[in-house]
């Protein structure tokens, strides 16, 4: 494991606060780098992400996706915690906190835009980052593939439905630009660049091309995860800053999500004995969101500067903190696993 690897909560730490500072110091530079978007999808951020996630598509192995079907158990268990209990653990926990504890500190009105961020949030799964998380516990890139592709089926159908049932809306609107640009931008693009680097190092060089190719990319993969921390935190530092309480109280029902579905997930992964290289990613793509979509409907449900629209954003936030740690926990328990 590399010194980038090794101290990678340390540097996410740094970026973080770098982030901020860059961002209250030189709010317009920032401002201007946000404008670069379309469909809601910010164009620099979704080149750091490619940036982090083509080295991992080149680990993809076609001849070997065909091998999946023969495991099915991951999968499942990622389309019943993304499906049919997160959305609603999600809901449940917005109710519990902004209806129940933090009653007496938050507006009525406010509370019901913060749970409603929360509901987006918790119906959108992950499409883009799952790719790294699974590199980083070692995972089946493969499998992870399908896991995502599945995932991205579905939620064109589900998103919607769920969505408004548990915000009580009917017209529902699911940004297609947002979401096909995100899975060609984050998927589609990368796999291509990925399969064919495969195929050229494969039948143009040795044996051992592909190796030393991916040791060569790592850090840069690194780097694109290192870069969006600081472009995110930049963007929210003035919120940040000018709001710190609101942001804890929407982070603590968040945290507690993003835990006790990882929990949920990787306890159910233990007990129907899947390999770590299958549960630790079946379990962080449970438990990470698709944040560019929520941030989306958010905005185009309830406006730019509704709390909905923070809620998404905190999740943003919070969502790479976590799921690193989320990481090292599953890395340091591997050894409840058996192998392939």
């Amino acid at each position: 494991m590399g010194i980038f690897e090794r101290y990678l909560s340390l540097w996410v730490g740094i970026c973080i606060v770098v982030g901020v500072f860059l961002g209250s110091l030189v709010p317009a530079a920032f401002l201007q780098i946000a404008r670069l978007e379309w469909a809601h999808v910010n164009l620099v951020v979704a080149l750091l992400i490619w940036v982090m996630i083509y080295p991992i598509m080149v680990q993809i192995d076609f001849s070997s996706i065909k091998d999946v079907g023969k495991k099915p158990k991951g999968l499942m268990l990622t389309l019943v915690i993304n499906w049919l209990i997160k959305p609603f653990t999600m809901a449940a926990l917005g109710w519990l906190f902004f209806k129940v504890f933090f009653a007496g500190w938050v507006d009525p009105q406010d509370a019901n835009q913060y749970i409603a961020g929360m509901i987006l949030l918790g119906v959108a799964p992950c499409t883009a980052m799952v790719f790294v998380w699974s590199q980083l516990t070692k995972g089946d890139a493969n499998y992870t593939l399908v896991q995502v592709s599945v995932n991205d089926i579905i939620m064109v159908f589900a998103f919607a439905p769920i969505s408004a049932f548990l915000l009580g809306v009917t017209d529902i609107t699911v940004p297609w630009e947002t979401l096909v640009l995100s899975v060609v931008l984050y998927v589609v693009l990368p796999l291509l660049a990925g399969v064919s680097t495969r195929y050229y190092l494969q039948h143009k060089h040795n044996s051992n091309s592909i190796t030393t190719f991916l040791a060569k990319t790592k850090p840069w993969s690194i780097i694109g995860l290192l870069g969006t921390v600081i472009l995110l935190f930049g963007f929210q530092a003035e919120t940040i800053l000018a709001q710190p309480q609101t942001i804890l109280l929407i982070a603590i029902p968040l945290l507690i999500q993003s835990y006790g579905i990882f929990a949920i997930a990787y306890a159910a992964a233990r007990a129907i004995k899947l390999p770590y290289n299958i549960a630790a990613p079946a379990a962080l793509i449970g438990t990470s969101n698709f944040f560019e979509l929520a941030v989306a409907v958010a905005i185009s449900l309830f406006g730019l500067h509704s709390g909905a629209a923070l809620a998404t954003v905190v999740g943003v936030l919070v969502e790479v903190p976590v799921m690193l740690s989320l990481v090292y926990f599953a890395n340091s328990t591997r050894h409840w696993f058996g192998e392939v």
